[in-house]
């Protein structure tokens, strides 16, 4: 992984200054601190921060091709390079590294645009021709790796972090109250709309070409599946449970390439511990695991990693988070995602990665991605039953409790999308989302409301795919979560940008491009049977792993949300930012509502969908003060605020 920042003059060939650009490059240089190189040209600036992975000696970037027309900066990895590499040399092309970084610039000569069908991996790259003045900023098929924009002067900035873009002290750090209002809808962002006003991110499995001033987005993937009824079934389903094995075997191997020592992080549970046995398997040799545990703070899950990290051998280190150490992480961890977070718990995985940086180590392996890819999350579970009420009485008696559900949240002021407002299907999310809607008329002040104008969330989720009304309810629901949870909230808040804070690559077998292929192909039963999640993943466990850990029920990782702010273990900074003059100031939410909700809080009983939505509403409410403070000005509360590093200059 690196850190990658640039500009183009959409106007001319206007020279970018190289201060501005080092101040760009100095503001991710968490993302590699290994090294850091600029190129720059009339009209046109690269940068990158390298975290020297492959090749620790030769890969250097940017880089060019032979005659120094194609230049490229990278962020990410290539995880089948020494195949393309062999290709590119059959074909005649001269290669003077060993880093998967200049096989763009070969698969550009070749391909053009196309390059990005043999672009297999993670990745965020941008890629210069100076003979057509054409400029591609391009990212990974299902958003790993982050790569924002903006348009400033008449240049185009970009950014593998948004700090990039506002050290260039071109971009002014102000709040888009359409992003926040997706995070009290989808718990995050989405996948091309930021925090930021002007500020955007390029959607998963799409570039931008930029050529002669004008901007064309471009769709170079997208996840599909079968027609429901057309999907992979077997009478006997162990060829498929062998071929994933197959698959899974393969994807680890793939991002145990490196030249530096491979960890993974282990949470006792399915996933993870699956790909600890194969890195084991594959290695012939137990492999460093990490794990976090919390104490009184959320499902502790200490004594099965510990379980599973003996059984394969592996050496374990433990990182023990209470609420306390939570709160006191929060900040950073806000700072690093650079928007407001609403799972907690992802305080205790950039301790986490703090922990692998600290005993030197710099690639992770993860198993995020096999909740989208089989079907783990619970709510596919409720849109089962959903479905199966739909069939037995009908839509309008499930209807009518849900609309219950929500006016005993909201008190008559309910905010109900239409039926189908995701892509003209009803996903399991949109449950989840509806209910959260429901604080919106209680907590947003007036001035939030007009600023909304009306305006649905729902309209910048671009779920276009035009097959989906023709797929299986659960792989709409998978469908969605790939497009909006993945990329929107797992890949910032846990991913990339909270491993990356520490100078640490995370890597995900889950996500590689034949292990998604191969489940989106498969019969929905094979994912979701009965009530048990991760059917098939489970079975290729039990060829690998004890039964006792193959069979064990999913725990979802997660910590208190709202007791960290409001409980007694609360940091002094939270009261400051819930305060009566703190939420005047940002004028995102109604001073006075908050106040009664938080005393609510105390009073209502656990187990309400009033207390479930309101301890989410204000853990949003708090995290969205605390990165108003951090990156809009501050004045909020007594903690520090980020600056560039670096001050821009001409």
């Amino acid at each position: 992984m690196c850190g990658i920042a640039g500009a183009i003059d959409l106007t001319g060939q206007r020279e970018f200054p190289a201060r501005r650009l080092l101040a760009m490059t100095a503001a991710i240089a968490h993302r590699g601190p290994d090294d850091e190189q600029i190129h720059i040209e009339p009209g046109v600036a690269l940068g990158a921060r390298r975290l020297s992975i492959i090749d620790l000696a030769g890969g250097r970037q940017p880089l060019c091709n032979e005659d120094g027309s194609v230049w490229v900066a990278f962020n990410g990895e290539l995880f089948e390079y020494p195949e393309i590499r062999r290709k590119l040399l059959d074909r005649g092309h001269q290669l003077t590294t060993r880093c998967d970084t200049e096989a763009w610039v070969h698969l550009y000569e070749d391909l053009g645009e196309r390059m990005f069908e043999e672009a297999r991996g993670q990745f965020a790259v941008s890629l210069w021709d100076r003979k057509t003045r054409t400029l591609i900023l391009g990212r990974d098929r299902v958003g790993i790796c982050p790569l924002y924009y903006a348009k400033a002067d008449g240049w185009l900035l970009w950014g593998s972090e948004i700090k990039a873009i506002l050290a260039s002290g071109m971009v002014r750090a102000q709040a888009d109250v359409r992003g926040i209002d997706h995070l009290f809808t989808f718990f995050c962002a989405g996948t091309t709309r930021t925090f930021f006003e002007g500020i955007d991110s390029i959607p998963p499995g799409h570039f931008l070409s930029i050529n002669d001033g004008r901007i064309a987005k471009k769709l170079y993937w997208d996840l599909d599946f079968p027609d429901a009824g057309q999907e992979r079934r077997l009478d006997d389903p162990t060829p498929l449970i062998e071929e994933l094995q197959a698959h899974l075997e393969t994807a680890v191997e793939r991002r145990l390439r490196s030249d530096v020592p491979v960890v993974t992080y282990i949470s006792g549970g399915l996933d993870s511990t699956v790909v600890l046995g194969l890195c084991s398997r594959l290695r012939r040799e137990p492999i460093p695991a990490f794990t976090v545990g919390l104490d009184r703070a959320g499902p502790d899950e200490r004594a099965h990693s510990t379980e599973a990290a003996e059984m394969l051998g592996s050496p374990l280190t433990t990182v023990v988070m209470d609420r306390s150490k939570i709160g006191e992480t929060f900040p950073e961890l806000v700072r690093a995602a650079e928007g407001p977070v609403l799972d907690t718990s992802c305080a205790a995985l950039l301790r986490l990665a703090q922990a692998v940086h600290s005993q030197g180590y710099k690639v992770v392996l993860t198993g995020e991605g096999a909740d989208e890819a089989f079907a783990g999350y619970v709510w596919y579970k409720s849109q089962k039953i959903r479905d199966g009420a739909y069939q037995r009485i009908g839509r309008t008696i499930p209807r009518l409790f849900r609309n219950l559900i929500a006016r005993s949240v909201a008190g008559g002021r309910m905010v109900i999308p239409p039926e189908q407002a995701i892509g003209g299907v009803r996903p399991a999310q949109q449950d989840m989302y509806e209910m959260i809607s429901q604080c919106k008329p209680i907590l947003y002040s007036n001035a939030m409301k007009d600023r909304l104008d009306s305006h649905s969330p729902y309209a910048d989720l671009d779920i276009t795919n035009d097959r989906i009304q023709r797929w299986h309810p659960l792989n709409q629901s998978l469908y969605v979560g790939y497009k909006v949870m993945l990329a929107g909230l797992l890949m910032i808040s846990k991913g990339d940008r909270i491993a990356m804070n520490a100078s640490v690559e995370s890597r995900y077998p889950y996500l590689d491009d034949d292990v998604i292929a191969f489940s989106a192909g498969i019969a929905p039963e094979y994912k979701l049977r009965g009530m048990t999640e991760k059917w098939i993943l489970r079975q290729v466990a039990a060829r690998i792993l004890p039964s006792q850990i193959a069979n064990r029920p999913k725990t979802m990782f997660r910590s208190n949300l709202a007791q960290t702010f409001l409980g007694p273990q609360r940091p002094a900074w939270a009261d400051q930012l819930l305060s009566l003059d703190s939420l005047r100031a940002t004028g995102y939410f109604d001073p006075e509502s908050v106040q009664k909700q938080r005393r609510l809080q105390t009073l209502l009983p656990r187990m309400t969908p009033a207390r479930f939505v309101f301890d989410v509403a204000l853990t949003c409410v708090a995290s969205t003060q605390l990165w108003h403070h951090i990156f809009c000005g501050g004045g909020l509360c007594d903690l520090p605020v980020w600056t560039p590093p670096v001050k821009a200059s001409d």
